[in-house]
């Protein structure tokens, strides 16, 4: 890793799940047909309703840096998800996840919703997403992991593919 982050030192721990962990984290961070910028408003969701201040602070700068615009990430940290800062398919993405981590399973009309917007591999991968950064916020917050300097935009730039040369 480009950063030596405490949330990889704490990973560590577990020697037989940190590499299949961070390839998963990997595979999330880089190749999801779902994209950039709708990947980090599931995370900036997750964050903001498990209480991750640890993925809040790496991945606001992320987002920003993926073209998230603040006011989206505000309505997030202020839990106002049916905000016009966010299109139709944002709207369902948001309210999918939300029920997703508050509730597991979703409600047909909220389902539906999403199926308009998104693929079954959308859909997939955005519970993938949810389902990941749950893990990593409740790894944090029980281990009490300290804070690390906003990095986050450095590890997602070193797991990007590099671009084609001309």
């Amino acid at each position: 890793m480009p950063v030596k982050l405490n949330i990889f030192r704490v990973m560590a721990h577990a020697e037989s799940c940190v590499i299949p962990q961070m390839r998963l984290g990997t595979a999330i961070l880089g190749s999801l047909d779902l994209g950039h910028r709708r990947r980090e408003l599931l995370i900036l969701l997750v964050a903001r309703i498990e209480g991750g201040t640890y993925e809040w602070r790496q991945h606001v700068p992320i987002a920003l840096g993926v073209g998230v615009p603040k006011a989206q990430i505000d309505a997030i940290e202020q839990a106002n998800l049916a905000d016009n800062a966010f299109d139709d398919a944002e709207r369902a993405l948001l309210a999918f996840g939300k029920q997703v981590i508050e509730a597991v399973r979703v409600e047909e009309g909220v389902f539906t919703q999403a199926r308009r917007h998104f693929s079954e591999r959308e859909i997939v991968e955005a519970i993938l997403t949810i389902g990941f950064y749950m893990t990593m916020a409740r790894l944090t917050e029980a281990t009490e992991t300290d804070l690390d300097p906003a990095a986050g935009m450095t590890v997602f730039d070193s797991l990007q593919p590099p671009e084609a040369s001309a």
